[in-house]
């Protein structure tokens, strides 16, 4: 019986250890409906830096950082950033609402399986906010990068 158990964890171990999202590795394709219920994939946005950021209506942290993304937003976007926010709320209404009133400009697609949700699960995400900058050829750059080092990592990426 204890084998079993050890056999089980080993598995469910290597399932997660190969699915979370790395750094200098490809990102893990995303494909979800946003707002209007049209399927974005993540890699239509191939050729452009890109922001994944993981968010619920109902987390306070993701609140009080989505006015910093509207100005890095408002910033980094002329000059060729994109930002694709994926909220992980069950409320679709919450979600809609949210997006509204922080006034989110950018692409936004909802996994609405919570903490159930397979692209937090893909990437790994265990806490919101959850962010991977990803470069122009689909790799993650970097993870949960904020202030002056997400600064400094765009401006990197899109320097290239």
């Amino acid at each position: 019986m204890k084998s079993f158990f050890l056999l089980l964890l080993a598995m469910l171990s290597s399932k997660f250890m190969f699915c979370q999202a790395k750094i200098n590795e490809a990102a893990p394709a995303i494909s979800l409906p946003d707002m209007t219920g049209e399927i974005i994939n993540l890699s239509s946005y191939k050729g452009k830096v890109v922001l994944l950021d993981f968010w619920a209506s109902w987390c306070g942290p993701c609140r009080r950082n989505n006015p910093h993304l509207v100005k890095f937003y408002k910033k980094y976007h002329p000059k060729g950033l994109e930002i694709l926010s994926v909220s992980i709320d069950s409320d679709q209404d919450a979600w809609k609402a949210a997006v509204k009133h922080d006034k989110l400009e950018w692409a936004q697609v909802n996994d609405n399986k919570g903490w159930d949700a397979s692209s937090a699960t893909t990437y790994g995400v265990d806490a919101i906010p959850a962010s991977f900058l990803i470069d122009r050829n689909g790799i993650v750059h970097s993870i949960n990068h904020v202030g002056w080092q997400l600064e400094l990592d765009v401006k990197d990426l899109l320097s290239k």
